[in-house]
């Protein structure tokens, strides 16, 4: 068994590169971090600058439009600098992003704060572009689904820690219990600033050789021509729309937790407000006790709890079944899951909110290693594009509040209903769009 893990990073001349693996994956944790914070934001500029479930879905705009606007230039760079020149680049923009939240918390304007958002996505770009598609070369490509949810463990990890920061210094109150959150909102990104400095110093002198991916299309062979264009692939082009659409999803999902578990959960009994968790809860007009805004943000870190048991769960199954066919499972599974959600079926449908993390966990990393692969030196370009397709997560949100600003945060998982249809069909016809036979 052993010997098994350790030739899952292992390259084809003998060495191990278990450490550049632990060294990649810790990236992983660093924008899951980020990306958890993101997630809590949203509610709290609702409160305090007065904005609809569609307004305050600019903060992920401005988080998408980061990655959309640097993709490319990443995925080009990358190659230019190749990967450690391409992770560097990548942490050094997300320590600008993450110290401007210092002179923004003075501005104090929406724009100063969705600026910052944005310079971290794009430092985030190319951490993204560069490590997911590393991961799959580190070792033996059997193993490629398996290592990048393994890596992309790491990122629910981080994920878990962000609504825990998020909820501390976005909903802090003084002793008036006037929110001061945009007056404390500079400290954790300031934290991660400082990390990611360190981080930098690590990878410059870290080994990340440069490992080139099995051409199994013979992209690389010759002059490259329109036959050789990953855009003729269509297990690729599939994927990239898949991306944009998974990610849409969860974006979805991630930034309207709070509305939902605040407005269509049930009430809760009025004793656990004198419990451990009172300062979770809230009595409403109708004198109902239900969940604050500092509670559902807590909350949140349960459902990446059941997000990090996902990626987990699915690293081992991804070792024993087709990545297609789990993904197709899952995506069937989440259609499901937003349907109840949907149905309104009470602590049932709360319920299915946390399993919509769950099945939704393998599912970007799993897209991005079947997007790539067999693409030879293309896969870096190639992943630029799977990237850019994260801006879904910045135009798909706006539509899922403005329904839930009509009919309801429940109505609004329509939204990730159908998205979801589409990410399991992308798996289920994945051999026939690859070419590669059921295995």
């Amino acid at each position: 068994m052993e010997d098994k893990i350790k030739g899952m990073f292992r390259l084809a001349d003998g060495r191990s590169v278990r450490v550049t693996f632990v060294l990649v994956s810790s990236l992983f944790l660093l924008w899951g971090f980020c990306n958890g914070m993101i997630d809590v934001m949203d509610k709290h500029f609702q409160t305090v600058l007065k904005l609809s479930l569609a307004q305050s879905a600019w903060v992920q705009f401005a988080h998408y439009l980061g990655y959309f606007l640097m993709a490319l230039p990443a995925g080009w760079l990358s190659s230019k600098l190749g990967y450690r020149g391409g992770i560097l680049t990548g942490l050094l923009l997300v320590a600008v992003g993450s110290f401007w939240f210092i002179p923004a918390t003075r501005i104090t304007a929406f724009w100063a704060f969705l600026l910052g958002v944005c310079i971290i996505a794009a430092g985030l770009t190319f951490l993204e572009t560069i490590a997911n598609p590393y991961t799959t070369v580190l070792g033996p490509m059997r193993y490629a689904a398996t290592r990048i949810n393994l890596a992309q463990s790491c990122n629910g990890i981080g994920w878990i820690g962000g609504p825990i920061a998020g909820a501390a210094f976005f909903y802090s109150k003084d002793a008036s219990g006037a929110n001061t959150g945009s007056e404390r909102l500079w400290i954790p990104y300031a934290a991660v600033g400082a990390v990611v400095l360190v981080l930098a110093l690590v990878f410059l002198f870290a080994p990340v050789p440069d490992v080139k991916m099995e051409d199994d299309y013979h992209l690389d062979e010759g002059r490259p021509d329109t036959s050789r264009s990953v855009w003729r692939r269509p297990h690729f082009v599939m994927a990239v729309a898949a991306q944009f659409l998974y990610v849409a999803a969860q974006a979805g999902i991630f930034s309207f937790f709070i509305n939902y578990m605040t407005t269509q959960a049930p009430p809760f009994p009025a004793s656990w407000a004198e419990g451990p968790l009172k300062s979770w809860f809230e009595t409403g007009s109708g004198g109902l006790l239900s969940l604050s805004d500092n509670g559902a943000a807590e909350l949140a870190s349960l459902g990446f709890f059941f997000f990090l048991a996902g990626r987990f769960s699915g690293a081992a199954i991804l070792r024993k079944f087709s990545a297609h066919k789990v993904l197709g499972l899952y995506g069937l599974i989440n259609v499901a899951v937003c349907l109840l959600i949907v149905l309104k079926f009470g602590w049932l449908s709360v319920a299915c909110v946390f399993l919509s993390y769950f099945f939704m966990s393998i599912m970007f990393p799993t897209i991005f290693a079947l997007g790539i692969h067999g693409l030879g030196l293309r896969a870096k370009k190639a992943s630029a594009f799977i990237v850019m397709a994260i801006m879904g997560g910045a135009i798909l949100p706006k539509l899922m509040g403005h329904v839930g600003d009509l009919y309801g945060m429940s109505r609004a998982f329509l939204v990730p209903l159908g998205c979801f249809a589409f990410v399991s069909l992308y798996g289920f016809l994945w051999p026939r769009l690859s070419g590669e036979c059921e295995g």
